[in-house]
């Protein structure tokens, strides 16, 4: 029987071209990477999403799974990326809104989107002083294939 809070996450599901741009670090400005997202089921109460991102060298991938603690009333998500990264994310989801957030020593980051039906329109940007200010790293837009 599928968790009911992750059963709103159901319009997710799916394969997506994902569009990363608008990044500080991409060369020439204006550039964008073109890749593909797959959101897909992992048992009852698990969501994971996969995406690729550019070419050759400038290839990169990443995932994540998306679960929740129902006894904390809370969406939990772990990151990780081919650079060997691994992150925890606290997350909420409603309304056509998508947030992803974490507060560690490190920095601070965030994503953050608007969810239609067929396109997520996201950004994300990170803080290097415990969130008292913030600066885009990038967009990422989601179309459903």
């Amino acid at each position: 029987m599928r968790n009911t809070e992750l059963a709103k996450l159901g319009g997710l599901v799916g394969e997506w071209t994902t569009t990363l741009s608008n990044a500080w670090f991409l060369e020439p400005p204006g550039a964008e990477v073109p890749g593909t997202t797959t959101i897909e089921w992992l048992g009852e109460s698990l969501l994971v999403v996969r995406s690729e991102l550019g070419e050759g060298e400038d290839h990169s991938a990443m995932s994540l799974v998306i679960g929740r603690s129902d006894p904390n009333d809370a969406y939990v998500v772990l990151y990780q990326d081919d650079r060997g990264v691994c992150r925890k994310f606290a997350m909420t989801f409603g309304g056509g809104h998508w947030t992803m957030t974490r507060e560690d020593p490190d920095f601070h980051q965030r994503f953050i989107a608007d969810v239609e039906k067929d396109r997520i329109l996201g950004r994300t940007e990170a803080s290097e002083d415990q969130g008292k200010t913030w600066r885009k790293d990038f967009d990422l837009t989601f179309e459903r294939n």
